[in-house]
């Protein structure tokens, strides 16, 4: 009998088929629609239309569109006949991003044979086309474009270490390793001009911001204010170096494409400056609102918030424990010298905690970062103590290190007919995504010699979740309740627990990270707690705090189990064969590619509204109810009546067929016409309220003037049609619910009373809700998930208007005894001004300066009859010269008097064209009509105000006729415009503008529209008619032939209209391309719906709709749009 050996194990990762088949194409699983992805400017016009592109068929609109306009990419791309185009599919971006990860992984022997590597990239096709799991912006920007495409690019200065042979290298093209990371932190040292110093950190964070990353540093190494310096004298101290850093990067904007620029600014509490740090932004504010009060504009991007400083980073503490030992016994806290160590000053524990939480409450910063926690669960302290963050406050690691980030979907491991979570798929997603972020960061390319280096040595990974909200919703579970706490807990273990078990995997294969040996007892000690807390232990190793572990009373039996096993598995074979990566999870906001998830929620945050506006592919929106509600009541055991019934009651009925008070009968006996009140209807279902629908636009001027309504009524934005057809307001709000619904469930027939906790959100809903989550609730769900991440989690705790200075105090001290690493507290309203978009910092001329003076009516043949002067042969710019020295040196007025005798009015023709544009000024309606010449210059305006005989609207027709006057007689546009732009006085604040959103008073946007419209003056308004189109191909460091592809249009069809840029030989009106339209209603609601959740909500500035907050930057739920980092 011959002795059978065992076949030696292959090398490398083995994969089994999850949800792929070997005998059908993973592209065949899905069906796919054709669609249009359109962006359109606030007037309406089309600006960005791409045809064609092909997507799986449950993708939202949302998600085709941030597909097309910010992921595929717009050249080079090999086309059939040959050419070079545009990607058109999500089918090309799947393959594109697979393939580059599996072509590095088989080339370093990631795989144990080819058959695993081709199931690696069909999961993952899978995973990417199933809105499953998704990597960070620049993966989608950067990935596979030479693989698939050929791609190289010009170099850009960036580094890496070849794996090979451990040599640190210059990269020589763009694409060949791509830049996968978003997140960085780099470090400064006390010194001014050399490398690895201040002015040194200016450059390194401008090639991060550049390329819309974003980073973070701590500047604790640098000298207060009054510290001897070396070569005699004394520092300037901490706060001028970061006024500076503030100004560069608010110059460089994160690559233009952001409010501001991505970063993070930490100080540690025992700096001599740390006081100054802390109300550095309260005494800006202060700045701020003098120059408001004296006239400059109040938005966010306007002179005066551009003048001060401080406005482009986020600032964060970093408290030790020690401090609330201090605080606690009411004793002093002691600032200490940064050479010498020496005590330089001591502030009362209490007064500077007070200030703390004065500064966030008046201004959003800073954030906490609780030192002691962070460095308590440090996995590598060897390597230094853990010091900063990213801006967004989840990639906690050493300084000089990068992350790169992907985020799971938890609703597609949801089953809801069995109302269950699948934990093997979820299991196996976490195992494969791993390896694809470990894979990234052996390909990557890094900014600079020392990230490069430690990146490689650390291989630090941020794998995360977003839609946690949304499965305890559908599960029917309160966001702020035990259960959800152990069930978020669980999953968070689970995640985490998988993704070391397979990095642990991965050393057994691969070898563990290079400085692995050095911080083993370290390392092993952070994983054994990361178990503890699974196991909800009571005692743990080398921590000040007790982590909340998860709760097995009321965690799923399935769930716990399966988080106890993950750790026991990862700490097993870590024990035996260490860790590929230093870290392997964070939570990251996941702004956009949450959307392009489809995802309700963002990483640990609740929902923040329960009725929400669906964006339809043909564009308009629908408003519709959270797609957790209905299976939330169906597993609370509601019937269909009563969910039907429920639903209704929140998002109404979109129809005035019975509706109380205003229906189809007594509509019609109004006067109304079936059609008429067809279009009703049809305006309802987009509508946030019904008086939005009543209106010319909907009805039309016919229907309106046959009712016996003149257009100074319908014209008049203070006039309510319902309330001139004689309805009442109790009447027109019942019939608003009916209609357009209470957007609330508070108050719903049948829905029970203990049931209202597990619809939650947020924000309050609604006009009329009153529950929201407090902030307790948001911060023990951090505290519930933080003991099972590598990182942090990066969170927002958005607090109501009316919360007090205590209550951010307490939630900033209920936040470090609970274990939390960091948080961050918004509270409504906290700035003088919301964040609108970016606009020109220089103000532009159309006009050049010959071509204006030569159409200015002066200096005619009278003037040509001089004697001293041959002036026929003057050019018309040495004419005025001319003219302009004799009236200087003229002793007395009479010269002037009769250059003035000649300046004829010009007058307008009897029929002329112009624009008439309504607003809405703090409620105070405005309507600005202007009146052209033939040429399309400006020649007159009207000024109407909503009360007949009132004084103000008496005082702005004559002032109008004033302007007027001045106009025809040759007073160039221009000079009004400088003149009373930023005037100040009520009433003033939020504009309802496409373009405009705040102004200083009537006069104030009267000539902001002026100078936008005639003169071009993007300065003057907080909305561009302009999108932000990215991934063209046409940046520095592509090397991309001419487009002339452009013409070859076979699948796609792709037009990017700018906005008229050009100047033009006088003041005439701005290009508008196509006569504007109305903006879609539907757009209207969106944005009205949010506003009601926030009152400062910010302004997209790709498309002007109402942003709302992910993390602690925003994001466009319309077009996709984030501030901040990707």
């Amino acid at each position: 009998m011959t002795n059978k050996k065992q076949a030696p194990r292959q090398s490398g990762l083995q994969f089994s088929r999850r949800f792929t088949r070997e005998d059908v194409s993973v592209y065949d699983m899905f069906e796919y629609d054709y669609r249009t992805s359109v962006i359109r400017n606030p007037s309406g016009e089309v600006v960005f239309e791409m045809n064609n592109v092909e997507v799986p068929k449950q993708w939202s609109q949302i998600a085709t569109d941030i597909l097309a306009q910010k992921y595929f990419r717009k050249a080079g791309v090999p086309q059939p006949d040959g050419s070079l185009g545009r990607e058109t599919s999500a089918k090309q971006v799947a393959h594109r991003l697979a393939n580059c990860w599996r072509v590095w992984g088989e080339k370093y022997g990631y795989f144990a044979s080819e058959n695993d590597a081709q199931i690696f990239y069909e999961e993952l096709v899978y995973s990417l086309l199933n809105q499953m799991c998704v990597p960070n912006s620049p993966q989608w920007f950067n990935t596979g474009l030479y693989e698939s495409y050929g791609i190289k690019g010009k170099p850009q200065g960036h580094y890496y270490v070849d794996p090979a042979d451990g040599q640190l290298k210059k990269s020589t093209s763009a694409y060949e390793r791509p830049q996968p990371h978003a997140c960085f932190i780099l470090s400064v040292d006390d010194d001014l001009v050399n490398e690895g110093g201040i002015m040194d950190l200016w450059v390194r964070e401008a090639r991060i911001f550049k390329y819309g990353s974003g980073v973070g540093t701590n500047f604790s190494n640098l000298r207060g204010e009054g510290e001897k310096l070396s070569g005699g004298g004394t520092s300037s101290g901490l706060m001028s170096f970061l006024k500076i850093g503030d100004r560069a990067a608010g110059a460089i904007k994160s690559g233009g494409t952001t409010r501001r620029a991505a970063k993070m600014v930490c100080l540690d509490l025992d700096h001599p400056e740390i006081v100054e740090f802390v109300n550095w932004k309260v005494e800006e504010e202060k700045k701020v609102g003098a120059l408001i009060a004296a006239g400059y504009a109040s938005d966010y991007e306007g002179e005066a918030y551009r003048t001060v400083s401080g406005q482009n980073s986020n600032n964060s503490v970093r408290i030790p424990n020690s401090f609330f030992e201090k605080l606690n016994n009411n004793e002093d806290w002691e600032l200490k010298g940064r050479m010498d160590g020496r005590v330089m000053k001591k502030v009362p524990a209490k007064e500077l905690w007070n200030q703390i939480a004065y500064a966030a409450w008046r201004c959003a910063d800073p954030g906490t970062q609780y030192d002691t926690t962070i460095n308590e669960w440090h996995t590598c302290p060897e390597g230094g103590p853990i010091r900063a963050s990213n801006p967004c406050s989840e990639y906690m690691f050493l300084d000089n290190t990068a992350c790169n980030l992907a985020s799971a979907n938890l609703m597609k491991f949801y089953d809801a007919a069995k109302n269950h979570f699948d934990v093997e798929g979820y299991e196996y997603n976490c195992r494969l995504w791993t390896v694809v972020l470990e894979i990234s960061v052996l390909m990557a390319q890094f900014p600079s010699k020392e990230v490069a280096q430690l990146s490689y040595e650390y291989r630090t990974l941020g794998l995360g979740y977003a839609n946690l909200g949304t499965l305890l919703m559908v599960s029917g579970i309160p966001y702020d309740s035990e259960d959800a706490r152990a069930i978020a807990g669980a999953i968070t273990a689970i995640m985490t627990g998988i993704a070391y078990k397979t990095s642990a995997e991965m050393a057994r294969e691969l070898g563990t990270f290079p400085r692995y040996d050095e911080n083993k007892e370290h390392m092993m000690r952070v994983m054994r707690n990361h178990r503890l807390a699974a196991y909800d232990a009571d005692e743990y190793e080398g921590l000040s705090l007790k982590p909340k572990g998860i709760k097995s009373e009321p965690c799923p039996d399935y769930l716990l189990k399966a988080a106890c096993k993950a750790w026991d598995e990862a700490v097993e074979l870590g024990e035996k064969h260490g860790y590929r990566n230093a870290q392997a999870t964070v939570i990251a906001p996941t702004g956009t590619i949450g959307l392009v998830m489809d995802c309700d929620t963002t990483g640990v945050e609740p929902d923040f509204a329960l009725v929400k506006f669906k964006k339809l592919s043909g564009g308009g929106y629908f408003r519709i109810i959270n797609q957790s509600v209905p299976l939330a009541l169906k597993n609370l055991g509601y019937s269909d009546k009563e969910t039907e019934s429920i639903i209704k009651y929140a998002v109404g009925a979109a129809s005035f067929a019975g509706a109380p008070f205003i229906n189809h009968q007594t509509l019609s006996e109004k006067g109304f016409i079936a059609e008429e009140i067809k279009k009703l209807d049809t305006a309802a279902a987009t509508a946030f309220e019904i008086g939005f629908v009543f209106n010319k636009y909907t009805l039309g001027e016919e229907c309106l003037e046959r009712l016996g309504f003149t257009p100074e009524e319908y014209n008049n934005f203070e006039w309510s049609l319902l309330e001139a057809l004689g309805f009442s307001d109790e009447q027109i709000e019942a019939a608003n619910d009916y209609v357009c619904g209470t957007m609330m469930l508070e108050g719903a027939p049948y829905l029970k009373e203990e049931h209202l906790p597990v619809f939650d959100c947020a924000n309050k809903c609604g006009k009329k809700g009153q529950r929201y989550i407090h902030a307790h609730g948001h911060i023990r769900m951090m505290g519930a998930t933080q003991p099972f991440i590598s990182g942090a989690i990066s969170k927002t705790i958005n607090l109501p208007h009316e919360a007090s200075v205590e209550e951010i105090a307490d939630a900033y001290y209920l936040s470090w005894q609970l274990g939390l690493k960091a948080n961050a507290l918004y509270r409504d309203g906290s700035k003088l001004s919301q964040p609108l978009s970016t606009k020109s910092d220089k103000k532009k001329k159309t006009e050049e300066p010959d071509q204006k003076k030569a159409d200015q009516p002066v200096a005619g043949s009278q003037v040509m009859e001089s004697n001293i002067v041959d002036l026929g042969k003057l050019t018309v710019e040495e004419l005025l010269d001319e003219v302009q020295k004799r009236v200087q040196s003229s002793p007395d007025t009479k010269l002037k008097r009769k250059l003035a005798s000649i300046v004829e009015r010009r007058a307008l023709p009897a029929k002329r064209r112009g624009f008439t544009q309504k607003a809405k000024i703090n409620g105070q309606a405005v309507f600005l009509r202007t009146g052209e010449y033939s040429d399309g210059t400006l020649g007159e305006i009207f000024i109407d105000m909503a009360k007949e005989g009132a004084t103000m609207r008496s005082m702005m027709n004559c002032f109008a006729i004033a302007i007027s006057i001045g106009l025809q007689y040759g007073v160039p546009l221009e000079e009004f415009v400088d003149k009373f732009a930023f005037t100040k006085f009520d009433p003033s604040g939020f504009v309802e503008h496409p373009n405009i959103k705040s102004t200083t008073s009537i006069v104030d946007f009267i000539f902001r529209v002026l100078g936008y419209e005639y003169l071009g003056r993007t300065d003057l308004v907080h909305v561009l008619d302009k999108p932000e189109v990215m991934n063209t191909g046409n940046d520095d460091w592509d090397e991309v032939p001419g487009l002339e592809y452009a013409e070859q249009q076979e699948l796609s069809s792709v037009r990017i209209t700018p906005t008229s840029g050009g100047t033009t030989s006088q003041p005439t009106k701005n290009q508008r391309a196509a006569q504007a339209v109305k903006v879609d209603g539907g757009m209207d609601a969106v944005s009205a719906a949010a506003k009601n959740m926030q009152s400062d909500a910010p302004a997209c500035n790709v498309c002007g709709h109402i942003m709302m907050r992910s993390g602690t930057c925003y994001k466009c739920l319309n077009c996709g749009n984030q501030g901040g980092c990707s």
